[in-house]
């Protein structure tokens, strides 16, 4: 009688194969919502850091614009910003105050080229500068560009931008 109660002892003591199998799947599962969470969360930080990476763009787009009284040519890129090197002559390369970028950034957060063109393929705006986004193409809905706010669905400037935007741009 004494051998059976102390082997019924170690058998209440262990875990069973199947109660260890629910634990570790319910870990898996807790570990996979957290996961997908903090997934979410980062690829919001890098679509608010684009925002931020183009809004610091436009500011030293408008010191170029300033400066040197036109928009960098599509040929010159959005490199202007930090390196003289790429503007067309020598008379725009003296009168260069730059650099309008305190880095250069000539690739987004997921390490695409920004999309820059001059003039603007959105009637009434000056030039485009997108990201094409985490898909690395462009026209899709994760696209970032500097126009958003400003260019309704059907693809044409919103009045209410139009009208507070048309003495900024114009002449350029």
């Amino acid at each position: 009688m004494t051998t059976h109660r102390s082997s019924r002892r170690r058998v209440r003591r262990a875990f069973t194969i199947l109660e260890l199998l629910i634990v570790i799947g319910i870990l898996l599962a807790i570990g996979g919502l957290v996961l997908v969470n903090i997934l979410g969360a980062s690829e919001k930080a890098d679509v608010g850091n684009a925002r931020l990476q183009l809004q610091a763009f436009e500011q030293a787009m408008e010191q170029f614009r300033a400066e040197m009284k036109r928009w960098p040519s599509e040929d010159e890129g959005i490199a202007v910003l930090w390196t003289s090197s790429s503007l067309e002559s020598d008379e725009d390369r003296e009168r260069w105050g730059g650099p309008y970028l305190k880095k250069p950034a000539p690739k987004d957060l997921w390490g695409h080229e920004w999309v820059y063109r001059q003039p603007s393929e959105v009637e009434g705006l000056e030039y485009d500068l997108l990201s094409v986004g985490p898909d690395g193409e462009e026209g899709t809905e994760d696209d970032i560009s500097v126009h958003e706010g400003r260019v309704g669905e059907d693809g044409s400037v919103d009045e209410d931008f139009g009208d507070m935007d048309s003495g900024s741009t114009s002449g350029g």
